[in-house]
């Protein structure tokens, strides 16, 4: 029988890559507490109407990419191609739109039936953040800031840049809206067919297009500043001045959007050319009718999303693979004092490992090549004696160690 591979765009998480996927994900987990934000988490598939209505027909994470099916109830499910809808739904759900604001971090596994290539996967993670319920600039500037807070405590915020944009408001993006559905109307016969389906249904999804020719008209649109009413010029001016008092460094990219009408106001990137053409290691924006469309009221919200795979690669330093002290039983000790020794060591917060058969020579070789800090010998004499023989890897030098200080002590016996 051939061997069972992983399904194509899944990937086994081992050693130091699982290591530093718990890393990313333990920091993130520990900066967002000093914000403020409790983590939640929703399950791994939903209701499928959590995604079509809050993605969009048109967008290819529900045209193309969902991983969709009917349980034997008939009901339609789908596994989740990401974190902010399903927290919104929780929201609403467990009926939480009066406690407000609510300021959530999540992490987990989602799921996109998308090509594979480096940093991107059909099973990946991610971590993210959502404030929901609070309307001002400074909430935005304090998204931003935390996101920035985790790359900085990850060791990998000097080679990722924040690029910033505004979608202003209702208005503003009517208005802008129409401008764009009168410019690609005029160059019908030069967009793609993708762009052609989308020019009616969502006109801002075209400024997304990968084709070469949509890109080339893009260049040429109308931008949104051209639009942007008084309120919503003054809501992102307020913005980068609140990210000035953050000592948040940014620039301005008028060609990131969001083509969901429930976007509006901030649209931002943190991105790296230190993982080619999968640049964006974290993005977010406002999404203030988002809410609404899972059935709750019409409440504000603004967030965040990171791949955990992607910011694992860009880690530098990553911690060592803990080290074991090996307990190794010398001739045929009584076994229910080794377990005890064994369980003593554990208790007391030292990582103990126990050398199961083989000789002497074989067990010290397997110790070996477990990185073991210390060996611990139990034989029938050092029980009897009640002092114990501790070898020091490293260095292999021998000590005798007391069963009283090994049982009370052992964390400070074993110190590195």
């Amino acid at each position: 029988m051939s061997t069972i591979q992983p399904v194509r765009g899944t990937h086994d998480l081992i050693g130091e890559e699982q290591r530093r996927h718990t890393h990313v994900i333990g920091t993130a987990r520990e900066i967002a507490g000093f914000y403020g934000f409790d983590e939640w988490s929703t399950p791994i598939f939903e209701d499928t109407r959590v995604f079509s209505r809050s993605l969009g027909d048109t967008s290819d994470v529900v045209s193309k990419e969902m991983y969709s099916f009917s349980d034997r109830d008939g009901e339609s499910l789908t596994l989740r191609p990401e974190g902010t809808a399903a927290v919104c739904r929780a929201l609403v759900t467990n009926a939480l739109t009066q406690s407000l604001p609510q300021k959530v971090f999540y992490a987990g596994p989602m799921f996109r039936h998308e090509r594979p290539q480096k940093g991107r996967y059909r099973q990946f993670h991610q971590i993210g953040a959502e404030l929901i319920g609070a309307a001002e600039p400074l909430a935005d500037a304090e998204a931003i800031a935390l996101g920035h807070a985790v790359l900085k405590a990850l060791g990998i915020a000097d080679y990722v840049t924040l690029e910033l944009n505004t979608l202003g408001d209702t208005e503003s993006r009517t208005a802008w809206r129409q401008a764009l559905v009168a410019y690609f109307s005029a160059h019908k016969a030069t967009l793609s067919e993708d762009s052609l389906a989308r020019l009616e249904k969502n006109p801002l999804r075209i400024l997304d297009s990968k084709d070469a020719a949509d890109r080339t008209l893009v260049a040429d649109a109308p931008m949104m500043a051209e639009f942007l009413t008084p309120q919503a010029s003054a809501f992102w001016d307020q913005l980068r001045q609140k990210l000035d008092m953050f000592g948040i460094a940014y620039t301005i990219n008028p060609s990131i959007v969001r083509g969901l009408d429930y976007y509006n106001h901030t649209t931002f990137e943190f991105v790296t050319n230190r993982l080619g053409s999968q640049g964006t290691v974290l993005a977010g924006g406002r999404y203030d009718g988002l809410v609404k469309q899972m059935g709750g009221p019409d409440i504000p919200a603004i967030g965040w999303a990171a791949g955990v795979e992607r910011l694992a690669m860009l880690l530098e330093d990553v911690a060592q693979a803990p080290r074991s002290v090996v307990l190794i039983p010398v001739g045929t000790p009584d076994e229910a004092a080794v377990c005890q020794i064994l369980q003593a060591l554990r208790a007391q917060g030292v990582r103990t490992e126990i050398g199961y058969k083989g000789s002497l020579r074989k067990r010290m070789e397997r110790a070996g090549k477990q990185n073991a800090s210390h060996v611990l010998f139990l034989g029938e004499e050092e029980l009897a004696r009640g002092a114990f023989r501790v070898k020091t890897m490293e260095s292999g030098e021998e000590r005798e160690v007391s069963r009283d200080v090994l049982l009370t002590e052992a964390r400070s016996v074993f110190a590195p």
